[in-house]
């Protein structure tokens, strides 16, 4: 009984986290650039019924077990790539492939980000909601002739290698463009390798030196959450169900527990 009372636990711990993840991923279905998490289970000590003490037929599986239940081991991150949404704005960026932005936040630390839903503020810096400089990657020679670029929301191009232009006034051929530098895209090996700070940020794990991917940025999209609704509340129901199994495991063995004690007292 002390096993059934561990099983059922376990099992309602292990389906607590479960229901976690699913109502995490279902209040950020509109979040732009989210990655749906989901957990992992792993089985917890078994052992075999074949040994002596234990009323195994003969003719039975040799191979038979008996497990104390499951606990949740790791959280994942599903990397897959959400729809990209139009827009039309200059300063909206999607990520067509695998990679994250690079941002610097106000206590100048580096952090990555899927949403491209930038902005400019009143320094001429491109943004994101939370305040974030995009990390831009400008030439040495504008630093050196010319004087710190300033963007505004439409005085700028990105190509989908990811070189910026910003537009220029030519007396003479009129409105141009001058390659200036270019945003990039960084990524690393393992699915661990960002860890979520927050405001759908992430930082590199310890050890972990992002580099430059070779994805696609488009200009005037961006990417909507790859969480599918329809498979979380599916998933939802069957957590719940197992859960419920797993109170009504604990509610049999203190009602076996009760009766053992009735005999007791006889």
């Amino acid at each position: 009984m002390l096993r059934i009372l561990w099983n059922g636990r376990s099992a309602m711990t292990a389906q607590q986290d479960k229901l976690d993840s699913i109502s995490n991923n279902l209040s950020n279905v509109n979040t732009e650039g989210y990655k749906r998490m989901d957990v992992t289970f792993k089985d917890l000590m078994s052992e075999t019924l074949d040994r002596r003490g234990y009323p195994v037929n003969g003719g039975e599986n040799k191979n038979l077990t008996n497990g104390t239940g499951v606990r949740t081991s790791n959280w994942i991150r599903d990397t897959k790539q959400g729809n990209l949404l139009q827009t039309n704005a200059k300063t909206d960026l999607a990520i067509d492939g695998e990679g994250y932005f690079r941002v610097l936040n106000p206590q100048n630390e580096y952090r990555y980000i899927r949403s491209g839903s930038f902005n400019v503020d009143t320094n001429g810096d491109i943004i994101d909601k939370n305040g974030n400089k995009l990390s831009v990657e400008l030439y040495e020679e504008d630093y050196e002739s010319d004087e710190p670029i300033k963007f505004t929301k439409d005085n700028f191009v990105i190509k989908e290698d990811g070189s910026l232009y910003v537009k220029t006034k030519d007396l003479t051929t009129g409105e141009g463009l001058r390659e200036v530098g270019r945003v990039n895209v960084y990524n690393a090996i393992g699915d661990d390798a960002f860890l979520s700070v927050g405001d759908n940020l992430y930082m590199a794990k310890e050890g972990v030196n992002p580099v430059i991917s070779d994805s696609n940025i488009l200009q005037g999209f961006v990417e909507g959450s790859n969480v599918d609704a329809g498979k979380e509340m599916t998933e939802m129901i069957l957590a719940q169900r197992a859960f419920e199994f797993g109170s009504r495991t604990i509610k049999a063995a203190d009602e076996m527990w009760g009766m053992v004690n009735n005999l007791r007292g006889r």
